[in-house]
């Protein structure tokens, strides 16, 4: 009898207590890695460790995430959004969300806005994140860099991202901590952010400028009604001009050229535009137009409501043949 328990102790309770004591050494170091507290999670910051070192990807619920305050990029179901929606569906999320945390238990988006979209629209309640502890400016900073790696963008994206980070760039000192070298002394906020970018620091002020643009406007760049430059001397319009400017515009059905854009904002500077010259000088035939197509409202109320204004439906028209020369250059 006490061969036989010796037997039972040493052969089979022992190698079960062994096993046992693994898995629940396993489990406490799972616990502990998704149960880490902030400071614990964050404590590279106080010993002035490498950022990867101490990260940790963790899965948070889709409720305690909210969006970027004034996030400038636009998440839109798109062609782009139905393939990442199907790379979620087919590999899960490969890059872990970019969150800081803002109240308690809950986390702003700095970068993965579209990804969290893709992943509510495929029925997700938790998302992989890496939490990061960032004041306001280093988070504006971190959320454009993220953004403006995009293949597409618009120009009020580009815009207002440009805005924002300069704004934060300069609250910092006028440039990041990492940037503090003598070859970039004296340098100002948009010559790095144009290095960074590929823009002179022109160009960036130039994209700062559109901010000025009513809404209505900025989505008529956006959407190539209007051209860069004309938008850029059109965003010196008093704001009340620009409302005028867009009767105007509906008036003659045309878009100012960079000539008229010029002329128009050389009227308001010395306060003589009004809504006629506006409408006088967005009727003129412009070089190049005289063979111009038109369509009678008549032509096109057979394929559009009766209540579409002649500017909505020219939108419409080249919105559909944008959407076309899409599908067919993929042909």
């Amino acid at each position: 009898m006490v061969c036989g328990l010796h037997i039972f102790q040493r052969f089979i309770w022992k190698p079960i207590q062994y096993q046992l004591h693994i898995i629940v050494k396993r489990e406490a170091r799972l616990d502990q890695i998704y149960k880490t507290d902030l400071n614990e999670l964050f404590s590279y910051q106080r010993k002035g460790e490498k950022l990867e070192e101490k990260e940790k990807v963790i899965e948070i619920e889709i409720e305690r995430l909210r969006d970027f305050k004034e996030h400038p990029f636009h998440v839109k179901d798109d062609k782009e959004m139905s393939l990442l929606k199907e790379s979620i569906k087919n590999y899960g999320i490969l890059s872990p969300l970019i969150v800081r945390p803002v109240l308690d238990g809950v986390y702003e988006i700095v970068s993965g806005h579209r990804k969290k979209y893709a992943a509510q629209q495929l029925g997700y309640y938790k998302l992989p994140v890496i939490i990061r502890v960032m004041n306001d400016d280093e988070a504006i900073i971190s959320m454009v860099d993220s953004n403006l790696q995009r293949e597409r963008i618009r120009y009020s994206e580009k815009a207002f991202a440009y805005k924002m980070k300069n704004e934060a760039m300069k609250r910092k000192g006028g440039r990041k901590k990492s940037q503090f070298d003598h070859k970039l002394k004296g340098k100002k906020t948009i010559e790095l952010i144009g290095e960074e970018y590929g823009d002179s620091p022109k160009q960036v002020q130039r994209f700062i400028k559109i901010t000025e643009l009513i809404p209505e406007l900025l989505q008529q760049l956006d959407d190539e009604m209007i051209g860069f430059n004309p938008a850029v001397e059109i965003a010196s319009l008093k704001k009340e001009e620009q409302k005028q400017l867009l009767d105007a515009m509906d008036y003659a059905q045309s878009t100012p050229s960079l000539s008229q854009a010029q002329r128009l904002k050389k009227l308001s500077k010395s306060g003589s535009l009004t809504k006629e010259k506006m409408e006088d000088i967005m009727s003129e035939i412009k070089k190049g137009e005289i063979s111009r197509v038109t369509f009678t409202n008549e032509q096109l109320h057979r394929y559009f409501p009766t209540s579409y204004t002649p500017e909505k439906m020219k939108r419409e028209i080249l919105a559909i043949l944008k959407l076309w020369a899409e599908e067919y250059w993929e042909q």
